[in-house]
């Protein structure tokens, strides 16, 4: 009898599983093909041609796909290839409380590019990934200005204490915030515009808002201190590395794909002020595809006249730890990490430490993610180009989340089931 298995049937997100089937004939072909409809009814797919062995089986650990969306041993590929009906879609967990994304596995005879409704599967499955464990509690926050959602692990505490930023969309993300508190964090999801009634436009970087966020944080009873961790991508990058440098609080700081400059947004903080790099519109390039390329409507950091507006991350006491996707085509963000970290060495800092990644974009997020190279963001009239190939910006998603969460265990003193 031919059956199609997947280990474990449920899982967390960012938790790999065994895909194996068994019972077919030698060396026949057959369709992997996995399908999911997310929050907003737009419908995704991935789907891989494998021959059986010998012995009938396909074990997708160790066979290597013939072709479809991947070609090669990708024992996650049906996961991480998956690609939206609707182009430039991103596949996004909005609600993490409200459930798992339930996927369905088919497995077909012969090869099937698209298989139509007619065609009946030899055998199918649901695999459900989750994005908060078992007794993770969500909190929404609005004290004093303060605008976010906390996630709280079970169990009495405290925990570490970590704030999760996104970039310049705005709005509030929780998925990785829910997947961080599953691992054993207090985690603040933090919006800072375009959220409730925080403004809809950034206009300036106010660190005390980020100040308060982290005294908040701090002062819950069930978070340990004295310090906290930060992780943030692209603008959310941009204020980790600012609240590393200026904020005492924070002792492990993630930035992923960010700046070492204030781009667009000057700084204020008490009687700081940093001023900003403007944007040249003028140079945004439009795509064949009808896609905004942004990378240079960033102007060089290198020049002296823009010195002024360089984060003095030489301040952080605590660590840093860079994540750059070297196919980056929001900005040259292996650029920016370079200066950050030579700068930091100028001083006589040794507290860095770089993870660059030929061949990947902009958004490297958990291995739960499909590779996103282009996407439609709020507050834009066409999909952005984020860059990356995908099979090394999937190769970057994996081995970075597994560094992320070494790196924070490592500070903030948490030993996480991975």
């Amino acid at each position: 009898m031919i059956q199609l298995r997947v280990t474990p049937e449920s899982s967390l997100a960012d938790m790999p599983v065994r895909i194996h089937v068994s019972g077919l004939a030698p060396t026949q072909l057959v369709t992997l093909q996995s399908s999911l409809t997310d929050e907003k009814g737009v419908n995704f797919q991935a789907r891989a041609f494998y021959r059986a062995d010998e012995a009938g089986e396909v074990d997708v650990e160790q066979a290597a796909a013939t072709g479809g969306d991947y070609v090669g041993v990708w024992p996650m590929g049906l996961f991480w290839f998956l690609k939206p009906e609707k182009l430039f879609h991103r596949l996004m967990k909005r609600d993490v409380m409200s459930g798992p994304f339930c996927f369905q596995l088919d497995l077909f005879d012969s090869c099937h590019l698209f298989p139509s409704p007619q065609v009946v599967p030899l055998a199918t499955c649901t695999v459900e990934r989750w994005y908060v464990g078992p007794g993770v509690e969500r909190v929404p926050i609005k004290e004093g200005r303060v605008r976010g959602a906390l996630f709280l692990p079970p169990g009495p505490g405290p925990f570490p204490g970590v704030i999760d930023m996104f970039g310049g969309a705005g709005g509030l993300i929780e998925f990785r915030a829910s997947l961080l508190a599953s691992r054993g964090y207090a985690v603040l999801a933090l919006a800072f515009f375009g959220y409730d009634d925080l403004p809809q436009v950034l206009v300036e970087l106010d660190l005390e808002y980020f100040e308060e966020a982290a005294n908040l944080l701090l002062k819950h009873p069930k978070v340990s201190g004295p310090g906290l961790g930060v992780i943030g991508v692209s603008k959310g990058a941009e204020v980790t590395l600012a609240m590393a440098a200026f904020l005492e609080q924070v002792v492990a700081a993630v930035w992923i794909n960010g700046t070492g400059f204030l781009n667009g947004t000057p700084l204020r903080y008490k009687g700081v002020h940093i001023p900003h790099i403007p944007y040249c519109p003028e140079r945004l390039l439009i795509t064949e595809m009808g896609v905004l390329d942004n990378y240079h409507i960033f102007k060089d950091p290198r020049d002296p006249a823009h010195a002024a507006a360089a984060i003095p991350v030489e301040k952080a006491q605590g660590e840093v730890l860079f994540v750059v996707g070297e196919a980056d085509r929001n900005f040259n963000s292996k650029l920016f990490a370079e200066m950050a970290i030579e700068r930091m060495k100028s001083h006589g800092k040794k507290n860095y430490t770089l993870l660059s990644y030929p061949g990947a974009g902009h958004l490297i997020e958990p291995p739960a993610s499909p590779v996103c190279s282009i996407s439609l963001i709020r507050g834009t009239p066409k999909p952005v180009h984020w860059g990356g190939k995908p099979e090394p910006h999937a190769k970057a998603q994996e081995h970075s989340w597994q560094e992320i969460l070494k790196f924070l265990d490592r500070c903030l003193g948490l030993t996480s089931n991975l």
